[in-house]
């Protein structure tokens, strides 16, 4: 038998803690092993659950029992997660997570850890939730050499931002609608924001350069300052603004790492991710472009890449998976980039004609574009240049606002 303890029951505490119990015969067959959750971690009291009796409220107690030989961290943040997740590790004990903030900022030195211990530190739900990414990056890909990730990784902002495009809703209405649903919390600063893609990505980079991403390395935008008129000028051009992160491997060595408000083409398949659903786009040079799609968060969604890892780290008990990366240094990503692509651009000016001919002089062979006089605006879609020189062009418009969005 194998004893198994669950830190926090929480949403997803409480999901992994019913598939353990509720399925433990068809889980232990596929383990070749018996299962038996020993104890679960939390500082509230549970007294009408069918497992009351497993409760805790003293780390020390896993901690201390030699018994217990996988420990699922589903408590979220950083802190206490990291002190018990590293205790634990040095207990010689394998930890799975689900926790992306751990992952992000300490990823590299609990990996380091568990392979000085001969255990297994594993976090296949702290990207995709209930998608599939990790394993297939660094087992069904291994062949490949990646060279870009880029998607939707947070259901959140993706249903608020399709709330927008499809039914005409204001940012703050489409946010009240996701948080009442629950699909955001009551302070929806990680996901809207762009801090929780921005955790998920800096893992995926680690995964597929093989050096670990701080977050403050990742240039991050969130969904705050997208309104309607926003989305009805992408619309014009055929786009869709979807919140995408992306990582890239560059010729020098470097990587680059973003997550920010995109246009998107309503041709690229990206653009139909709608709702809480998440896609994650992996390019490598022997595969090309495949894609991983689905609901990204969620109680049982995520309980189960959970779970699916327990089992993991129960199969291998005298050995390790391979799933790890080199610490970080500075200057490894690129945060200061000049890139160079298409850039969608909304200029306004109180004086109308004069945005109007001093548009026609600076930008006056851009084919793609449209003018709104009822708006003072003109919107348009810049041939690809490197983002210092449209910036020096658009530094001509004196008194004019202007908005840069990126094309995926």
């Amino acid at each position: 038998m194998v004893n198994v303890a669950i830190m926090g029951h929480g949403v997803v505490g409480s999901g992994v803690a019913e598939i353990l119990i509720n399925y433990d015969k068809r889980i232990s067959e596929k383990v070749k092993n018996d299962v038996n959750v020993k104890y679960i971690l939390d500082l509230r009291d549970f007294p009408n659950l069918s497992y009351s009796e497993k409760f805790i409220k003293d780390f020390n107690i896993i901690l201390e029992d030699e018994s217990v030989k996988v420990v699922a961290e589903v408590m979220g943040g950083v802190n206490p997660a990291y002190d018990f997740v590293k205790s634990l590790l040095l207990a010689g004990k394998s930890v799975v997570t689900s926790n992306k903030e751990l992952v992000a900022a300490k990823g590299a030195e609990l990996i380091k850890i568990a392979e000085e211990k001969n255990v297994n530190f594993l976090f296949e739900a702290s990207v995709g939730g209930g998608i599939p990414i990790l394993r297939p990056l660094v087992q069904c890909l291994a062949a490949n050499e990646i060279t870009e990730i880029s998607g939707i990784l947070n259901g959140t902002t993706n249903y608020i931002l399709n709330k927008m495009i499809v039914d005409n809703m204001d940012f703050d209405s489409a946010l009240k609608l996701a948080q009442e649903k629950g699909y955001a919390e009551k302070n929806p600063a990680a996901d809207i924001e762009g801090h929780d893609a921005c955790r998920k990505i800096c893992i995926l980079a680690a995964l597929a350069f093989g050096k670990h991403v701080y977050p403050e390395q990742v240039k991050t935008e969130g969904i705050t300052n997208i309104t309607l008129d926003d989305v009805a000028a992408a619309d014009t051009f055929g786009y869709v603004i979807k919140l995408i992160a992306n990582t890239q491997k560059l010729n020098n060595g470097k990587i680059t790492a973003s997550v920010r408000p995109t246009l998107v083409s309503r041709e690229n398949i990206i653009s139909g991710v709608n709702g809480v659903f998440n896609a994650v786009m992996v390019t490598g040079d022997q595969t090309g472009e495949v894609m991983f799609y689905g609901k990204g968060a969620g109680k049982e969604a995520t309980a189960s890449a959970v779970v699916a890892d327990i089992m993991d780290c129960i199969k291998h008990l005298d050995s390790r998976k391979y799933l790890s990366w080199a610490d970080g240094s500075e200057g490894y990503v690129e945060t200061n980039r000049d890139e160079y692509g298409k850039l969608f651009v909304r200029l306004t000016c109180e004086n109308f004609a004069e945005l109007e001919r001093k548009f026609g002089e600076i930008f006056g062979d851009t084919a793609n574009f449209v003018k709104n006089q009822y708006r003072n605006e003109i919107c348009f879609i810049a041939e690809p240049q490197y983002e210092s020189e449209l910036n020096k062009k658009l530094s001509q418009f004196e008194n004019c606002e202007s908005k840069t969005l990126h094309i995926l």
